[in-house]
């Protein structure tokens, strides 16, 4: 093999010898030299002619031509590839040919036999192709799809577009096609006399319209435009346009900076002669390395528009602004908090709003003897337009120990003191509505022990450890003048059986004497399979609790917790959860949940349930689903939910079918809703996706 200086040098001979140093200077640019290297060289002097054979690549800037046979014409500058053509352009594509007579900078040519590889790993394949200044590439008789591993009859795409004539523009990033049908498994589907989309992910420009059909909307169509306003933002338009109703605006906004980052959506409209619409935005910021800020917004018109018209659910919308910081042993945040309810029966007016709520917590590092100093910091103001408010400081400093001895017993020992102090305003007592300062002191110790014991049984590990824990505090701690406002939310079970204060919030707090024993059991397997089990139960020396009925620690007895889960193999996940009552040892509250089968077949189960002593109304409830994976690119699923009380009955059902691969998605859904909440009706749907990766979208739903 010649070396590549040697056939430079080779080729530059001919240009001299054939033209002159004249000509030889427009062979040899010296911005964009010609490196060329072949297993064979030749050249016709009275032709003025060079051919490279075997294995030719020519290299010029960012350009590469491989080819089995390249001929450099000298006088007409043109250079002729046959045999494997191969070019890699500048921008990444590449393009191949049976056959190339090509300008010798290879912007400019014929190609036969040609195809391509577009930045998106899509293709295109033409009879023939002509290049025009290295940016377009005009096709003939061509053919467009993205399809790799799907493949429809007889290997071919599953999809593909065929036009007369396509352009694809390396600038502008995009492929226009002349008279083009679009064709599913050979088959034409759709006819456009014009048609265009990107090559990248980020272009401006409208998207594949949604098409459907509603109870609530009658015939819509959404026709969404994406305007890419720069690398770092852009900014998506998507109307709702219907039949039955005014139309709904959507639009979505996205912008990246260099230490953060905002989205912000909102939607309007006009229903009943009412303006009606929703914000949803989230912001963040990078201070430094410690500190961030940043603003969530959440607010919609009315309690049912986002229900209604299907933007998010919830029951609640949370609106913060905050700069919080991340220390190695502290966090700190500063936030101020608005509240939407958007239940029925929620009052605007009786929501609280809180700010500012700054919260410190620190854990110091070990000390000689291994014990850490804690603390736990809050100032809240919170106020209404009518009802309570309050402003509190609150200081919880802590110390924490812990001892493993020489058999293997684990002893840890926390003491703690709460100091709060409110200023009420308006709070409901026993005397009336009242404004008062009221403070407590609240001092706690704990000390619990465990002792896992561990044993090895051939493949299996199995753990059996005893818990107990000793909690001191004084009796009371709860003056009625002190407002409950973050600690009304108490689902007693394992995961708090052993917290020091069981309540959520920091407004009320756990006082007495009591005894906390469980124990934790297991089995662990080499392969990942385990299976364990949490029971525990807690007394009171004293009668008197400050839990209200329901929550399972009212009485002296608290109500026994368990949790049990089996994972034997990736083919079962069982979790059991639930609360007995200490005395008739009957279920107040129970939840399961499944999961049971391989991806060929797969069933779902989660049931929940209440009774009506659990501090909830009466609810049992089930949901079940089976779900199968029917072959590499098809799956199914069935689900369904229902209500198993006496006025109970099916809440909601439905099923899918979906097909997934590389190019195409397809997916096929009916469902129906039993259920209604004021303007949001009981929905019978049907909906039928398909999207064409790379061309967007196409999507229909009938009510």
């Amino acid at each position: 093999m010649m070396s590549v200086r040697a056939l430079w040098i080779a080729m530059g001979l001919i240009a001299l010898t054939v033209n002159g140093p004249e000509a030889a200077g427009q062979a040899v640019n010296a911005e964009q030299p010609v490196l060329m290297t072949a297993d064979d060289l030749s050249f016709d002097e009275d032709l003025g002619t060079a051919t490279a054979r075997g294995n030719v690549e020519i290299v010029q800037g960012e350009r590469i031509l491989n080819a089995d046979a390249v001929t450099y014409n000298q006088r007409d500058d043109i250079v002729t590839a046959t045999g494997n053509v191969v070019l890699l352009e500048p921008t990444g594509e590449v393009l191949f040919a049976e056959f190339a007579e090509l300008t010798s900078d290879m912007r400019e040519g014929f190609l036969r036999g040609f195809r391509m590889l577009l930045n998106d790993d899509s293709r295109l394949a033409a009879v023939s192709a002509q290049r025009r200044g290295g940016i377009e590439t005009e096709l003939t008789r061509a053919v467009y799809s993205p399809c790799r591993d799907c493949l429809g009859f007889e290997d071919e795409p599953l999809w593909q577009i065929k036009a007369r004539r396509v352009v694809h523009d390396a600038e502008a990033q995009e492929v226009v096609y002349r008279d083009a049908t679009l064709e599913v498994l050979g088959v034409p589907i759709a006819y456009t006399p014009y048609l265009s989309h990107p090559t990248v992910e980020r272009k401006s420009g409208i998207l594949t319209p949604t098409f459907g059909a509603s109870s609530l909307l009658g015939s819509s169509i959404q026709v969404p435009y994406f305007w890419a306003i720069s690398d770092e933002s852009d900014l998506t338009l998507d109307p709702i346009l219907s039949t039955d109703q005014l139309p709904v605006v959507t639009g979505e906004y996205r912008k990246r900076f260099s230490d953060g980052e905002n989205r912000t959506r909102v939607s309007f409209t006009r229903d009943d002669d009412r303006f009606r619409g929703h914000i949803d935005s989230e912001t963040r910021f990078s201070i430094d390395e410690l500190w961030r800020w940043g603003a969530n917004i959440h607010l919609a018109s009315d309690d049912t528009y986002l229900g209604r018209y299907g933007f998010r659910g919830g029951d609640t919308l949370t609106n913060r602004l905050y700069v919080e910081g991340f220390g190695s042993r502290s966090y700190a945040v500063a936030e101020a908090l608005y509240f939407q309810g958007l239940r029925d029966g929620d009052i605007q007016a009786e929501t609280p709003i809180v700010a500012p709520n700054l919260e410190y917590r620190y854990i110091s590092p070990p000390g000689s003897f291994g014990g850490m100093t804690t603390l736990d910091a809050n100032m809240r103001a919170l106020t209404r337009e009518e009802g309570a408010s309050s402003q509190r400081i609150s200081l919880t400093p802590g110390w924490q120990i812990s001892h493993t001895d020489s058999l293997g017993s684990i002893t840890s020992f926390r003491t703690s003191v709460q100091g709060d102090l409110y200023n009420v305003d308006d709070v409901n007592t026993s005397d009336g509505r009242e404004d008062a300062v009221v403070g407590r002191i609240f001092p706690q110790a704990v000390v619990s022990w465990r002792y896992p014991w561990i044993r090895r049984s051939g493949p299996n590990s199995q753990l059996f450890e005893p818990i107990m824990a000793l909690v001191v505090a004084p009796n009371g701690g709860n003056p009625e003048r002190i407002p409950d406002e973050d600690s009304q939310s108490i689902a007693f079970d394992e995961t708090n059986l052993f917290d020091a204060n069981r309540f959520s919030g920091t407004d009320r707090v756990e006082g007495g004497q009591r005894v906390v024993y469980g124990i934790r059991t297991g089995v662990f397997g080499e392969l990942g399979g385990a299976s364990t089990l949490t029971v525990g139960q807690s007394f009171r020396f004293r009668k008197s609790s400050p839990y209200p009925l329901g929550t399972g620690l009212e009485d002296q007895l608290s109500d026994i917790v368990a949790n049990l889960q089996i994972t034997p193999n990736r083919f079962l996940n069982l979790l059991y959860k639930t609360r007995f009552d200490h005395d008739s040892l009957s279920a107040r509250r129970t939840e399961i949940s499944a999961t049971v089968g391989p991806s060929a077949l797969t069933a779902d189960l989660n049931y929940v349930f209440f009774d009506r002593t659990s501090g909830f109304a009466d609810r049992e409830e089930v949901t079940a689903s089976l779900k199968s994976k029917l072959t590499d690119q098809w799956s199914a699923r069935m689900q369904t939910r229902r209500d198993l009380t006496t006025e109970g009955g099916t809440l909601s059902y439905g099923a899918s079918l979906v097909y997934e691969c590389d190019c195409m998605d397809f997916e096929l859904v009916y469902g129906r809703t039993f259920t209604s909440d004021r303007d949001i009706p009981r929905v019978e749907s049907l909906t039928f996706r398909v999207t064409f990766k790379s061309l967007g979208q196409i999507g229909s739903s009938v009510f």
